[in-house]
């Protein structure tokens, strides 16, 4: 990820995730979802088989505020953000999740930079790309 010209946050082989906080959201909600991603098994075993989780591997984690996922796009042809959470609220939950991951894989987690202007690269393994919601996960 980087802003302005300077790289602030970086992984090798592990997960990019994209972060959208809605209104409802809480710090439980933060925490759901980052144990969820960090136990989730999309990584090959000797088999062959996606059953492996980051925690298994030894990845990184990149997490990404991203605010426009959260987007209303069901009619017009302009998304609407009224169903993304307002900007404090985003950057207090993105902060609980980014604490919540880093407490449990330490420097394996790179952050990128709320509300900042982010270019954001990915080489896609696979390609394997997922969705998950807090909500999914009670």
């Amino acid at each position: 990820v980087d802003v302005g010209g300077a790289t602030v946050g970086q992984i090798g082989p592990g997960l990019l995730v994209l972060l959208a906080v809605e209104p409802d959201d809480t710090a439980a909600d933060a925490e759901k979802l980052v144990d969820r991603v960090l136990r989730y098994r999309v990584f090959e075993d000797p088999a062959g088989r996606m059953n492996l989780s980051l925690l298994d591997t030894g990845g990184g984690l990149l997490l990404v505020p991203q605010f426009t996922l959260a987007a209303d796009t069901g009619k017009g042809l302009r998304p609407s953000f009224t169903g993304a959470a307002p900007p404090e609220l985003g950057r207090q939950l993105f902060g609980h999740a980014a604490s919540h991951a880093g407490r449990q894989i330490g420097e394996r987690l790179a952050l990128g930079q709320f509300g900042a202007h982010m270019q954001v690269s990915l080489t896609n393994d696979g390609p394997v790309t997922f969705w998950l919601r807090a909500a999914a996960t009670t």
